[in-house]
């Protein structure tokens, strides 16, 4: 028999500390051990886009989906002011860290897509994540929840698509 590698990625780092911010369903910020804030975009999932508003100003510079705002709550009512865990897989082009955020023993990004409020991101998943989240995410679309209430949601992904092209 041949051994076979391990399929899962290591996490590059782990960090611990306390979320001091949620900007949206996918994206939150943390404060670490040291003082440092850390940026973090959820691994795995996409969820509904809110609103991006100059707070200053007021002007809008992005439009909200539907469920954009719910996805946001749900995130913050799960972490706002919590310690967690960070297993950081990547860091995006944003010099955002890309991390599985454990909330003592749950995965936060995996319960999101769960509850119906994230897709599973298909295109950035990998090993044994993929099945999981996708599972996940069919489990949601069946029972209907969160997002998954409207027949044919549009995926974040191509919303963020159509902007751009505008």
């Amino acid at each position: 028999l041949f051994a076979l590698p391990a399929l899962a990625k290591e996490p590059i780092r782990v960090i611990e500390g306390v979320v001091t911010k949620i900007s949206d369903g996918d994206t939150i910020q943390i404060k670490d051990s040291l003082g440092s804030k850390v940026k973090v975009r959820l691994y795995g999932i996409d969820c509904p886009e809110t609103v991006k508003q100059n707070k200053r100003t007021g002007n809008i510079s992005m439009p909200g989906q539907q469920y954009g705002e719910e996805a946001f709550r749900a995130l913050q009512n799960k972490l706002q002011r919590q310690h967690v865990r960070l297993d950081v897989l990547d860091i995006d082009r944003y010099g955002r860290a890309v991390a599985i955020v454990w909330l003592r023993n749950r995965n936060i990004n995996q319960e999101m897509v769960s509850d119906g409020w994230a897709w599973a991101f298909r295109k950035y998943l990998d090993r044994p994540h993929a099945s999981e989240y996708i599972e996940a995410e069919e489990q949601a679309r069946k029972t209907h929840k969160g997002l998954w209430q409207e027949n044919n949601p549009q995926p974040p992904w191509e919303f963020r698509k159509q902007l751009r092209a505008r």
